[in-house]
């Protein structure tokens, strides 16, 4: 198949190197000439892959009419707060393909309309069939052919199952999951808790802290979404614990990095500006704390790092409100069987 890859991050340039060796004809297309004229000339994308050689047989370039004609599946992995313009930009040029799958791969909620991916593509491109590729994965060990699992989701089965195939091979097993929200909230929602892990490392706690927020962080992206039509089982999955696990844990992870700075005392945009690549976290967290509003939900680990990113509240105080707050029951569940505790 022809595939067209938009973006040509770490991620997008991984992913379309998995697609080569399965097999596909492959097409980068990026806005930036100069990193595209980079890449073609050293077959390196130094600053978001470096040391990794991309193939020869990768096409790479900035024309976007030729990148995208005949492409039979197109996969996204710009940021997630530019996908409606670019998306937007290739309908009303007329030059998106008919019937072509729309991959997306990145993780975010539109900061402006607080849709999903999905959302803004029902929106804006109704007749194409939609896919949201996520999981624990970064670009790097993928890169490197190290073993990876994720999850192809659609509300076609067809089309879950023919980008399950396009990307599965001996080093990356791709499952599938009809449902499309519960998969990208929780790609979506990792990140704001990747920050609040990498903070915690920062001021210098502990793995008992880690653990406490990844474990309160899953049951927050559950109730979002949940609220906007996900299913709980989704959450216990690859897309859920699996992404939170390695977001939280791992150096690899950019919001993570972005955390431990601020935890250190950086601001917010002295961290990103460290990071030196996007930190989908930083934009997520407002939108989330909107969708929190909007559906009149209690996540106080989401309330917390909002006002740290973006009303200055000191970010031990935050740990403080969280550690001091009414204590509870662990679940609803229990709370509404307490006739029968004894």
């Amino acid at each position: 198949m022809k595939v067209t890859v938009i973006a040509a991050g770490s991620w997008g340039t991984a992913l379309a190197m998995v697609l080569h060796d399965n097999g596909h004809e492959v097409v980068v297309w990026a806005r930036g000439k100069e990193q595209i004229d980079a890449i073609i000339k050293t077959r390196m994308n130094e600053k978001y892959l470096p040391g990794i050689h991309i193939p020869e047989a990768i096409t790479f370039t900035t024309d976007a009419k030729a990148a995208l004609e005949n492409s039979e599946v197109v996969v996204f992995s710009a940021p997630s707060q530019q996908y409606r313009s670019v998306l937007q930009h290739f309908v009303d040029d007329g030059i998106l393909p008919n019937k072509a799958i729309l991959v997306n791969v990145s993780k975010g909620i539109d900061m402006e309309t607080l849709e999903t991916v999905s959302q803004i593509t029902a929106r804006i491109a109704p007749n194409s069939p939609f896919v949201v590729l996520s999981g624990p994965s970064h670009a790097e060990e993928v890169a490197l052919k190290l073993p990876t699992a994720l999850v192809s989701a659609s509300s076609s089965r067809v089309a879950a199952e023919c980008v399950q195939d396009l990307f599965s091979n001996d080093f990356m097993r791709v499952y599938t999951n009809p449902d499309v929200i519960g998969v990208e909230i929780s790609g979506a929602l990792k990140n704001i808790i990747a920050l609040g892990a990498g903070i915690s490392d920062g001021l210098g706690y502990g793995d008992n802290a880690k653990a406490a927020l990844i474990t309160r962080g899953i049951k927050e992206i559950a109730q979002l979404g949940m609220a906007m039509g996900g299913k709980g089982e989704t959450f216990k999955g690859l897309a859920g614990v699996g992404d939170l696990i390695v977001t939280c844990t791992s150096m690899h992870s950019r919001n993570r990095r972005c955390g431990i700075l601020i935890g250190e005392g950086k601001s917010l945009d002295e961290a990103i500006a460290e990071v030196g690549m996007v930190v989908e976290g930083a934009y997520t967290v407002k939108a989330a704390y909107a969708l929190k509003n909007k559906y009149d939900l209690d996540l106080p680990i989401t309330s917390q790092l909002y006002q740290v990113l973006y009303e200055s509240k000191n970010a031990r105080e935050a740990v403080g409100h969280l550690m001091n707050r009414t204590l509870k029951h662990e679940s609803d569940e229990y709370a509404t069987g307490l006739d029968a505790w004894t």
